[in-house]
C-alpha cells in the first residue's frame, strides 16, 4: 500500500513538472517580447532626452515595437511559407534566413512611406502637432492590436492596409470624414481584389508553363536541362528588377530603361551560372517529377531571402514609420510630414522587432500559408514566389496599389486550385471508365459502401481547403474598417487622457 501511494505521488510530482515546464515555454516568448518592448523605450528615452514632450516618443517607441513584433509574426509567413510548406527548408532554417534578410532590408534599405500615408490618406494640409501625434499613435497602437488578432486566429492579413485602416479612422476621429482622401480608399479597396488575383493567375501560368516544359514530359532530365537554366534566368532578372523597383528605393531609384537592363544582365548571368549546375545535380538523378523538383529547390531558397530583404526594405515603415512621424513633431512642434526621414535608432526598433516577432509568433503562420492552404513541392513554391516578384512589378508599372501580403497567398491559392481543376478533369476523364460516366445515381451508388467511397473520391477532388480560403479572405475585407473603427475609439481615448 506505501509503495503504491508513493507512486502515486511520484505521479503528482512529475505531472507538475511536466505543467511547469509546458507553462514556462508558453510564457517565454511573451516574456522576451516584453522584455523587448521596454527595451524599446528605454532606447527612446536615451535619445529624446529630458523634454516635456518626452514620455510620448517614448510611448510611441513601444507602441512601434510592438507593431514590428506582429508585422514580423504575420507578414513575414509569405515568403517563407511556401518554401518550408514544399520542405525546401526546415522551419528553423527559414526562420534564420528571413530574420536575416528582413533585418538587412530595413537596416540597409529601409522605406520611407510615412510621407505617403500622412499626405495621401489625409487631406488636411495643416494639422496641429499634438492632433498629429495622436492620430499617429492611435493609428499605429490600432493597427498592431488588429495584426495580433488575426496573428491568433492564423489569418495572413496586409500590415499595410491594416497601417491604412488606423490612420484613416483616427483622422476621421480627429477632424470627420471630409478629411480623408475617399479615392485613394477606393483604390486600396480595389487591391483586396486585384492582389489575389493576379497572384493566383501568374502562379497558375507558371505551373502550367513548368508542366508543359518539364514535368509533362517522358524524358524529364532532359527536359530539365535545358529549361531549368532558362526558368532560373527569368528568376534572376525579374528578382533583380523587383529589388531595383521595391527593395533598394531608399538608396537607389533607377529609371525605367536602367531597370530593365539590369533584369536583362543578371538573367544572362543567372542563365550561364545555372547550366552547369542543373547538369550536374541531374547526372544521377531518376526520371521522376519528384526527384526533377529538387532542381528547384535552390532558386526557391533564393528567392524567398530576396523576397524577405524587400519585404523588411519596405513595410518597416509600417511599424516605425508613425514613430518617425511623432518624433518630428515632437521635435518640431508641428505636424508638417514633408520631409520626414527614419533615423537609425527607429530603423533598429523595426528591424529587430520585426526578426524578433518572426522567431517567436512566426511559425504559425507559415506554417499556414505553407501547408494547411494546399500542399506545395519545391515546382509549386517556386511558381508562388516568382509570382509576388512579378504581380508586384506588373502592378508598380501600372501605377496600382497591391498588397505583397493578398499576392503571395493568392499565388498559393493559384497553384492549388489549378491542381484541383486538373485533378477533377483527370477524374471526369481517361481515369474514368467512359461507360461509367453515362451510369445513373442509383448505380454508382448502388450500395452504402459505394456512396462512401464515391464521397471520398470527390472530398479528394477539393485540393485547396475552403475553411481557410474563407478566413483569410473575411479576414482581408474586415482589416481596413475594423482597424479604422479601433484607431478612431483609440483617438478619443488618448485625447481625453493626454
Amino acid at each position: 500500500m506505501s509503495k503504491s501511494a508513493l507512486d502515486k505521488d511520484l505521479q503528482r510530482v512529475t505531472g507538475l513538472e511536466i505543467a511547469t515546464h509546458d507553462l514556462g515555454r508558453k510564457l517565454a516568448a511573451p516574456g522576451i517580447a516584453l522584455v523587448f518592448l521596454l527595451l524599446a523605450a528605454l532606447w527612446g528615452s536615451f535619445v529624446v532626452g529630458d523634454g516635456p514632450s518626452a514620455y510620448i516618443v517614448i510611448i510611441g517607441a513601444a507602441i512601434a515595437g510592438y507593431m514590428a513584433l506582429n508585422v514580423g509574426a504575420n507578414d513575414v509567413a509569405n515568403n517563407m511559407g511556401p518554401a518550408v510548406g514544399s520542405r525546401a527548408l526546415t522551419m528553423v532554417g527559414a526562420l534564420i534566413i528571413a530574420a536575416i534578410f528582413e533585418a538587412a532590408g530595413a537596416l540597409l534599405a529601409g522605406g520611407d512611406v510615412v510621407n505617403t500615408v500622412a499626405r495621401d490618406l489625409l487631406l488636411a494640409p495643416e494639422i496641429e502637432a499634438t492632433t498629429f501625434i495622436l492620430v499617429m499613435m492611435a493609428a499605429l497602437l490600432a493597427s498592431a492590436l488588429w495584426v495580433n488578432l488575426a496573428t491568433y486566429i492564423g489569418a495572413p492579413v496586409s500590415t499595410t492596409h491594416a497601417v491604412v485602416g488606423g490612420v484613416v479612422g483616427s483622422g476621421i476621429a480627429s477632424a470627420g470624414f471630409a478629411v480623408v482622401n475617399w479615392p485613394t480608399i477606393g483604390a486600396i479597396a480595389t487591391s483586396w481584389v486585384i492582389s489575389p488575383v493576379l497572384g493566383g493567375l501568374f502562379a497558375a501560368l507558371f505551373l502550367i508553363i513548368v508542366q508543359s516544359t518539364i514535368t509533362g514530359r517522358l524524358d524529364k532530365i532532359s527536359a530539365a536541362r535545358l529549361w531549368v537554366p532558362i526558368f532560373v534566368a527569368a528568376m534572376t532578372g525579374i528578382f533583380v528588377m523587383y529589388l531595383a523597383t521595391k527593395g533598394l528605393s531608399r538608396i537607389w531609384k533607377p529609371d525605367g530603361v536602367t531597370t530593365l537592363l539590369l533584369g536583362l544582365g543578371f538573367s544572362i548571368l543567372g542563365w550561364l551560372v545555372a547550366m552547369p549546375w542543373v547538369r550536374k545535380q541531374s547526372q544521377h538523378m531518376e526520371n521522376r517529377k519528384k526527384h526533377v523538383a529538387t532542381l528547384f529547390r535552390l532558386p526557391l531558397i533564393v528567392s524567398a531571402a530576396l523576397l524577405s530583404f524587400a519585404h523588411g526594405a519596405n513595410d518597416v515603415a509600417n511599424a516605425i514609420g508613425p514613430l518617425a512621424a511623432i518624433a518630428s513633431a515632437v521635435e518640431t512642434g508641428t505636424g508638417d510630414v514633408a520631409g520626414i526621414t527614419l533615423p537609425f535608432w527607429v530603423l533598429a526598433i523595426g528591424a529587430i522587432g520585426i526578426s524578433l516577432g518572426l522567431a517567436l509568433f512566426g511559425p504559425r503562420l507559415i506554417r499556414t500559408v505553407g501547408e494547411q492552404i494546399t500542399k506545395l513541392n519545391e515546382i509549386r513554391a517556386c511558381c508562388a514566389a516568382l509570382s509576388a516578384a512579378i504581380t508586384v512589378l506588373v502592378a508598380s508599372a501600372l501605377g496600382m496599389p497591391v498588397s505583397s501580403t493578398h499576392i503571395a497567398v493568392g499565388a498559393v491559392f493559384g497553384v492549388g486550385f489549378l491542381r484541383e481543376y486538373a485533378s477533377r478533369r483527370d477524374m471526369d476523364g481517361s481515369s474514368v471508365p467512359v461507360n461509367a460516366r453515362f451510369m445513373d445515381a442509383s448505380q454508382l451508388n448502388a450500395t452504402p459502401e459505394d456512396a462512401l467511397a464515391n464521397a471520398r473520391q470527390r472530398e479528394g477532388r477539393l485540393l485547396v481547403r475552403r475553411q481557410h480560403v474563407y478566413s483569410i479572405f473575411a479576414a482581408w475585407v474586415v482589416t481596413v474598417p475594423a482597424s479604422a473603427l479601433l484607431a478612431g475609439l483609440l483617438y478619443l481615448g488618448l485625447d481625453l487622457i493626454i
